[in-house]
């Protein structure tokens, strides 16, 4: 799968620091921004791209410091990734044209920067498993991977998968560890580095993202189990208007675990 999306889409580069940005687009229609989370890359959507292409054009950053794309400058902060996030989009799109916008995980607080940087461009704005909220969490037991090999390497890998990322392991297959395993290599820039614990809060205590305001998370979120209510009653303090989901049964990467059901509700949210 992923070598069939990879030959399909339209690689782009846009100005990172000394390098680029690589952004991938597929399909035609309305704008469609898709944000991956931490230590991530464009293959954290392997599973919504073709659904969501149907009706939009849908345009995957590897984030700076993340896949393929080049360092930030020294120094740079979330404000610098959202900057040369939303100047890839104005170089893509065209300066002044609107778009949708979806961050999953650490991808929902650049998605929340951008957002607050371009008023008045962003049609929509979905979070998917919002980090970045300096609420109440569970920690989270990772494995160290980088001294490991062969299978031992690759146990790393699903065990990261199954503490972090999914609610029921058995659902991790071949595909996802090969992602995790791309991501974990090519990862130089971790979220700790370039953000504080609750960047996403405070730019939503601000109160100025003024677009419409989806919240979704699986039911079993490891970031967010047990306290799913405390970011709800969150959102909805901030926001009255948004519109907040869960989707049962699954956990962190709800767009990889529950692929057809999160592909239907982004639709319907987007309409």
């Amino acid at each position: 799968m992923l070598r069939r999306l990879e030959a399909a889409s339209q690689r782009y580069l846009t100005p990172c620091g000394d390098g680029h940005v690589v952004w991938r687009a597929w399909g035609a229609g309305s704008p469609l921004v898709l944000l991956h989370g931490g230590t991530g890359s464009w293959r954290h959507w392997v599973l919504n791209i073709e659904a969501l292409a149907q009706r939009h054009l849908v345009l995957v950053p590897d984030l700076p410091g993340m896949g393929e794309s080049s360092l930030l400058p020294s120094g740079g902060d979330i404000w610098t990734i959202a900057a040369v996030v939303a100047n890839g989009i104005d170089a893509l799109l065209g300066a002044g044209a609107d778009y949708d916008l979806v961050g999953f995980s650490f991808g929902a607080v650049v998605a929340g920067h951008v957002a607050t940087a371009s008023p008045g461009r962003v049609r929509s704005l979905t979070f998917v498993g919002a980090g970045g909220l300096g609420l109440s969490r569970s920690p989270i037991p990772y494995v160290k991977v980088r001294d490991k090999m062969g299978a031992t390497r690759l146990e790393a890998h699903r065990q990261n998968l199954s503490a972090l990322m999914f609610a029921d392991p058995a659902r991790i297959d071949d595909l996802a560890l090969e992602i995790q395993a791309f991501n974990s290599d090519h990862a130089r820039v971790f979220s700790g580095d370039v953000m504080t614990p609750a960047a996403l809060r405070d730019i939503l205590e601000r109160r100025n993202i003024e677009c419409p305001l989806r919240v979704v998370y699986g039911e079993r979120d490891a970031i967010a189990w047990p306290y799913l209510q405390e970011r709800e009653d969150f959102f909805r303090a901030v926001r009255p208007d948004v519109d907040f989901r869960l989707i049962e049964g699954v956990g962190h990467w709800v767009t990889y675990e529950a692929a057809e059901r999160f592909n239907s509700l982004l639709e319907c949210l987007l309409q």
